[in-house]
C-alpha cells in the first residue's frame, strides 16, 4: 500500500473519492482548471454508470482515474470473492465510459482484509493517503477541515477529499482556499 510519495520532491497528490457526482465533481474540475492543477479521481462504478459523461470529462481534462469498487464496498463486511467481483464491475464501467483501464485502487473506508489485499495487489497498486481532510465529518467545521488539511500537507502527501453530495457544502467552502495554499506554497500537483 502506498501512503505517500517521496518527501524530497515538492509534489502533492490530490485525490477525490466516490464520484463522479454532478454539481460536485464539476465544481472540483472547475477549481482545478482555474489553477492548472491535476488530481486523481477514485470513482465508484455505480456513479460512473449513472454519469458516464462526467467520468469522461475527468479524463478529457487530463486527470487520473482509480477504481473505488462498484458499490463503495466495505472489505471487512464482504468475502474476498464478492469484493473482487465488485472491483471488476467498477473496472468494466470505467472502461466502458472512459476507455481508460486504471491500475490503481483505493479501498472504500480504507477497509480491506489481508486476503482481499493480496488478491487485489496482483492487478492494482493500492493507494491510501497521509492527509485526510475529514470533509465528510458532519461534526467538523469547514474551517477546521481547511486548517487540518493545510497543517498536514507536505512533500509527497496523498491528500484525500470527496466529490460526493454529502461533502458538497464543505468542498465548496474549503477547496478553493486549499488549492490557493498549495499554489502559494510552490507544490506541484501530480496524478497517480
Amino acid at each position: 500500500m502506498v501512503w505517500h510519495f517521496s518527501r524530497e520532491q515538492n509534489n502533492i497528490y490530490l485525490t477525490f473519492d466516490d464520484g463522479p457526482v454532478p454539481g460536485v465533481t464539476d465544481f472540483v474540475l472547475e477549481e482545478l482548471g482555474l489553477r492548472n492543477m491535476k488530481a486523481t479521481f477514485f470513482m465508484v462504478g455505480d456513479n460512473v454508470r449513472k454519469f458516464p459523461d462526467l467520468a469522461r470529462k475527468v479524463v478529457e481534462e487530463g486527470h487520473g482515474l482509480g477504481n473505488h469498487t462498484f458499490s463503495h464496498m466495505n472489505g471487512f463486511q464482504n468475502s474476498a470473492e464478492r469484493y473482487l467481483n465488485d472491483i471488476a464491475c467498477c473496472q468494466r464501467e470505467i472502461i466502458r465510459a472512459t476507455g481508460e483501464n486504471p491500475l490503481i485502487f483505493r479501498p472504500p473506508y480504507g477497509k480491506i482484509t489481508k486476503k482481499q489485499f493480496q488478491l487485489t495487489a496482483k492487478k492494482y497498486k493500492l493507494i491510501m493517503w497521509d492527509v485526510i481532510s475529514g470533509d465528510y465529518d458532519q461534526h467538523q467545521s469547514p474551517q477546521k477541515c481547511l486548517k487540518k488539511s493545510i497543517k498536514y500537507s507536505q512533500n509527497g502527501s496523498i491528500v484525500l477529499f470527496h466529490d460526493q453530495q454529502k461533502t458538497e457544502a464543505v468542498i465548496r467552502a474549503v477547496l478553493p482556499e486549499y488549492l490557493d495554499y498549495i499554489k502559494r506554497s510552490g507544490f506541484q500537483t501530480c496524478i497517480l
